[in-house]
């Protein structure tokens, strides 16, 4: 049966990001050795996260997606190692292939930006598997995502779509209780609709699904307070909005946040934490 990992201190789920990719729009492959990446789990850990998030496909706006054999041998020797040395460890991939295997080393959660709609086989692999399922609003592949963000509404319908694949996911076998929804910021997202979803976040909420938060580093964050028709700061610049935007849906009951910088969003979200239980 699912059992997602919770904090004892009424927090969110801090999920620490570990990018196994040489093309990642944060960090730009700084952790694509398995070494490298291996170290920086232990030391997001160290830092306060609950749970590694390993990921072996760059999923920024226009990336081109590696090979199958590609991404195993990317995620499959750091699932392992950090498993082994008693972190709690999803796996980040669209593949069913790569998350069997990835679960077969160690992993206990499988994320999917997709939802389980870009393989089908995904949802089999879930569902034999037990394990928790976080799914994400998706309109396609990063390589041509930007071009279908559109929306009449974007929480109506974000939150229209995630329903009815959470219904889909159970009628087809995935555990209820195990599944966990994104509201997918910055897929198929212009900045406005990532604000509105923000502002949006007590509707997803509502749902009556745990919510994940992944805003991190993401070039929204990086446009404020930049002039019209500047550049956004880099993403190493975007650690304290990326920590106020978890505090607040902290603040709002999210199950999770998924963050690059562990330190900044505990501290944001304890300070949310303190002013909420202030007599």
């Amino acid at each position: 049966m699912s059992v997602l990992p919770h904090r004892a201190d009424g927090l969110p789920v801090v999920m620490g990001v570990v990018n196994v990719t040489p093309d990642s729009f944060s960090d730009g492959g700084e952790w694509f050795e398995p070494e490298a990446a291996v170290a920086h789990g232990r030391e997001l850990v160290a830092a306060g996260a609950d749970l590694l998030d390993v990921g072996g496909e760059s999923t920024r706006p226009g990336a081109q997606r590696p090979s199958p054999e590609e991404e195993l041998r990317r995620v499959l020797p750091v699932v392992s190692e950090l498993a082994a040395a008693g972190a709690t460890v999803s796996i980040d991939t669209m593949r069913a292939d790569v998350a069997a295997q990835a679960l077969a080393a160690g992993a206990t959660l499988v994320n999917d930006v997709s939802g389980g709609l870009a393989d089908p086989g995904m949802v089999e692999v879930v569902a034999a598997a037990g394990v928790p399922f976080v799914v994400m609003h998706w309109r396609g592949h990063s390589r041509d995502m930007q071009s279908r963000a559109s929306y009449a509404d974007v929480v109506a319908d974000v939150c229209e779509r995630l329903s009815a694949r959470a219904e889909e996911l159970v009628a087809s076998g995935v555990e209820r209780g195990g599944l966990v929804l994104d509201p997918g910021f910055g897929f198929a997202k212009l900045a406005a609709h990532n604000w509105s979803l923000l502002k949006g976040l007590p509707e997803v909420l509502a749902l009556g699904y745990p919510v994940l938060v992944g805003t991190s580093r993401k070039a929204f964050l990086g446009r404020v307070g930049v002039p019209e028709g500047g550049d956004p700061r880099p993403p190493l610049e975007r650690d304290v909005a990326t920590a106020v935007t978890s505090a607040h849906a902290a603040a709002l009951g999210a199950w999770g946040v998924r963050v690059h910088n562990v330190a900044p969003t505990l501290d944001a979200m304890r300070v949310s934490q303190a002013i909420q239980e202030a007599q």
